[in-house]
């Protein structure tokens, strides 16, 4: 899903951007989180620590991780249920969460670490009887300008799925411990200056940890999603449907 710059203003508009990107110290990511009950089936789904293979190597044509039957493990259920990770339903609750990572202390390299990473304790469908709400989806997208050198790693649980130009960079799927995966962007085919699409999706699943941690050398400006309006659907477990950009592959 490589984006063509075509003509002088536009290729001023990028360079301007690239600039100020260059300068930022903080970026604020706000992405999508959906919330689950723990009745769902795949939550508190079978700990079969690391599943790789659980999704297709590209982005499907809604810009969501497509479900992959003949590479998916015992802790997922159906393609009918993974669909509703990360697409507004009745069988979740939509808001929103901003992370923000810096490069204070380590210029060049923009981090965000939380061992703790439950930030809807209380909210949305609430805890249900558990110490935090555990069972939810996180999922935030982003554009940057590839730059030799440049690097993501993530270390956390459960789920986590790393789409760059739409194509699968780092796979850490299933419910597990903390894990670890980095992808150098020298190895993916990129071409030096030209804009490219980050997708990110990941999923808390399981009791009773829950870790997100995010370092990487690139500039990523935030396609920031808002907070839908809250409407009273008594119990239907819906709040705010078409209100989160969806970048289609191309």
């Amino acid at each position: 899903m490589k984006k063509h710059v075509i003509g002088v203003a536009a290729i001023s508009a990028g360079l301007l951007m690239a600039s100020a990107q260059t300068n930022a110290t903080t970026i604020d990511w706000t992405g999508t989180i959906r919330d689950f009950s723990t009745t769902h089936a795949d939550m508190e789904a079978h700990v079969g620590g690391l599943d790789t293979g659980a999704v297709k190597a590209t982005l499907g044509a809604d810009g969501n991780p497509e479900f992959n039957a003949a590479g998916a493990g015992a802790g997922f259920s159906n393609e009918a249920n993974f669909d509703q990770w990360y697409n507004d339903s009745a069988a979740s609750i939509t808001s929103t969460h901003t992370i923000t990572l810096d490069d204070s202390g380590h210029a060049g390299t923009y981090t965000y670490n939380d061992s703790s990473f439950f930030p809807i304790d209380g909210l949305l469908g609430g805890n249900e009887g558990n110490s935090h709400n555990y069972h939810f989806t996180y999922e935030l997208n982003g554009d940057f300008t590839y730059q030799a050198g440049q690097n993501f790693s993530f270390t956390g649980d459960d789920d986590l799925w790393v789409f760059i130009d739409g194509v699968l960079a780092i796979d850490l799927g299933g419910v597990h411990g903390a894990a670890h995966a980095s992808v150098d962007l020298d190895t993916l085919g990129l071409i030096s200056g030209n804009d490219y699409d980050i997708d990110i999706f990941f999923a808390e699943r399981h009791r009773t940890q829950s870790n997100f941690n995010i370092s990487t050398s690139i500039v990523i400006d935030p396609i920031n999603v808002s907070e839908p309006a809250t409407f009273a659907l008594f119990g239907l477990g819906l709040i705010g449907l078409g209100w989160s950009r969806k970048r289609k592959a191309s």
